[in-house]
């Protein structure tokens, strides 16, 4: 029992019991989500005994070395937090009408990432290796695990059914957005197929998990969107709810089109590989690029330089040309995103310039700073990293507290130019792949890889996303706070002071200390205590209780000690679930 009740299994445990005391609580009733919810939870939680001792083999997928398989954190994190961002609607439906359109959009996304989730567990459950013929098989002699499976499966559609029937909004309604939620399912267990054999040891089961239930969504709204954009009054009434965006009224204001314009940039980075690839395929085909093996080195450099310039050229079409048009096409900007974003900025030039200017300075200093500790230093490399962590925290809280609409631009951009960055710096881009490859390990740990680095791409996600998720009007005013006080402060201390002074290790096996884990506590704690009267200066409404946020605190800095995944990307969303409740 002590090997199967480990200390990450039963934080995690700790956080569902969190959210269903919530949903006992609710003024209206979740409790057919919060029962999926447990059924959920306890599927992983015997799928990750079973994948850890090894009684079920995958050895299919490489995964990242030193990590445990994280089924059961990474299949319960969505669905824990749309639970916990539903019970927190519940709370401000009364007063807040146009919540009910959002609550319905969050509900669909629970039932999405739910059965994404349970779908690549029985996927896992299926895989087995036919180590006769050497081949990778689905074990369907195994009838009693199918049956198992088949029964679980009826028992989710039918919890998803009584929920999305309890909206009222007829049958159509109901079977639609079932065949959407298993569309979605399906396109999860091929994904993450996708990912870890693309990513070899770059993430754990968990992780990929967190990634295809993510990715899925982002491009499920906007396919959603666009859809329902295009098509007749009667179909928009079923489409219009699959999305995120707002159809209340015929004009969105600047939050909605600053999260569709960041939207377009962010899919059309993800899918420019796909596009690059192809062109590339096009060109070695037509024969410009291909050398004769006496002029090997001719060849690469010849070939090197090509793929460069294909490779802005692609850059180029993909930023300037397709993502406006999709942006054109959907009605939302009539102009040039560049131009709408120029015009957002000089709206209150001084502020926002001023700001820039700030970051500007900020980055500048910092990036040559700690480059040049990390080379002339012995300081260790996990507190150099902890320094960008406080620079997260110079830069946003600011704009969060001041500029929050301007903030969610910035963030936008910022995982553009990481996304880009790291493009170049896998693909060896002429001229500064080897530039970014050199400074990028410079700060790379274990989580890394050769392949990929994750590092800030999930700090900068971690203190993004939850001011992403944030909704035009909530009663818990350090919601959009959670990424920069988990991982900025909480992390941070946590880190130097377990690394300075700790003694009282968490596990034999880990580095985690028991002084670390109550530093980052308390300063998170301490940090809120500052916040919320400079929150309540600016009009934000103050219903955070200090009990409810002294369980959110602890719970996310005890996930914080046991876990072994990418703490940066789970656990802002962990604190962001537990401070909706």
């Amino acid at each position: 029992m002590a090997g199967i009740l480990v200390g990450e299994r039963v934080v995690v445990f700790l956080i569902i019991a969190r959210v269903l005391f919530s949903v006992f609580r609710s003024p209206s009733s979740l409790l057919v989500e919060g029962v999926a919810l447990c059924l959920l939870a306890l599927v992983s939680f015997m799928m990750e005994i079973l994948i850890d001792c090894g009684a079920l083999g995958l050895s299919r997928f490489k995964t990242r070395p030193g990590a445990s398989s994280g089924i059961l954190l990474g299949a319960t994190t969505l669905p824990t937090v749309f639970l916990s961002r539903m019970i927190q609607l519940c709370r401000a439906l009364p007063e807040h009408h146009t919540g009910e359109h959002e609550h319905g959009i969050l509900k669909l996304q629970y039932w999405a990432a739910s059965v994404s989730s349970l779908g690549v567990l029985m996927f896992l459950s299926l895989l087995q290796r036919n180590l006769s013929s050497g081949r990778t098989s689905f074990g369907l002699g195994n009838m009693r695990h199918v049956r198992a499976g088949m029964l679980l499966l009826v028992i989710y559609v039918g919890l998803c059914y009584l929920s999305l029937t309890s909206n009222a909004n007829g049958d159509s309604y109901v079977a639609t957005m079932m065949l959407w939620i298993l569309f979605q399912g399906l396109v999860s267990v091929k994904l993450i197929q996708q990912i870890l054999l693309s990513f070899p040891s770059c993430a754990s089961i968990g992780e990929a998990l967190l990634v295809t239930g993510s990715l899925v969504l982002y491009f499920a709204d906007m396919f959603a969107f666009t859809l329902s954009r295009n098509t007749g009054a009667l179909i928009q009434a079923n489409l219009s709810i699959l999305s995120s965006k707002s159809f209340s009224s015929g004009h969105e204001d600047d939050k909605s089109k600053i999260s569709t314009i960041i939207q377009g940039v962010l899919v059309g980075l993800l899918l420019l590989p796909l596009f690059y690839k192809s062109v590339l395929w096009i060109w070695f085909s037509s024969g410009a690029l291909i050398k004769s093996e006496t002029h090997a080195f001719e060849g690469r450099a010849s070939a090197g330089m090509g793929r460069s310039l294909i490779f802005y050229a692609s850059l180029g079409i993909m930023l300037i040309l397709v993502v406006p048009a999709w942006l054109h096409y959907v009605h939302v900007l009539e102009v040039h995103p560049a131009s709408w974003i120029l015009s957002f900025i000089f709206t209150e030039p001084l502020k926002r310039l001023m700001l820039c200017i700030y970051w500007l300075i900020v980055i500048c200093f910092s990036v040559f700073r700690f480059y040049n500790i990390s080379k002339s230093s012995k300081i260790e490399r996990i507190l150099l990293r902890k320094y960008y962590h406080l620079v997260a925290v110079i830069m946003f809280v600011p704009a969060l507290i001041f500029q929050p609409d301007f903030l969610d631009l910035a963030f936008g951009g910022a995982v553009a130019v990481f996304l880009v960055l790291e493009m170049i710096r896998v693909w060896k881009i002429w001229p500064l792949g080897d530039l970014v490859d050199q400074f990028m390990n410079a700060f790379t740990d274990h989580r890394d890889s050769d392949i990929l680095i994750v590092s800030h791409f999930s700090l900068l996600l971690g203190c993004a996303l939850p001011k992403w998720m944030s909704a035009r009007f909530y009663d818990r005013p350090l919601v959009p706070f959670a990424g920069i006080l988990s991982l900025g402060i909480g992390d941070t201390m946590a880190s130097m002071v377990g690394y300075k002074y700790g003694v009282l290790r968490w596990s034999k096996t880990g580095k985690k200390t028991v002084e670390g884990t109550a530093a980052g506590i308390t300063s998170v704690l301490f940090a809120c205590s500052v916040l919320l009267p400079l929150l309540a200066s600016k009009g934000y409404i103050l219903s955070q209780h200090w009990l409810s946020l002294a369980v959110a605190v602890t719970l996310s800095g005890l996930l914080e000690a046991y876990t072994t995944q990418l703490d940066n990307a789970f656990i802002p969303l962990v604190f962001y679930g537990l401070l909706c409740l």
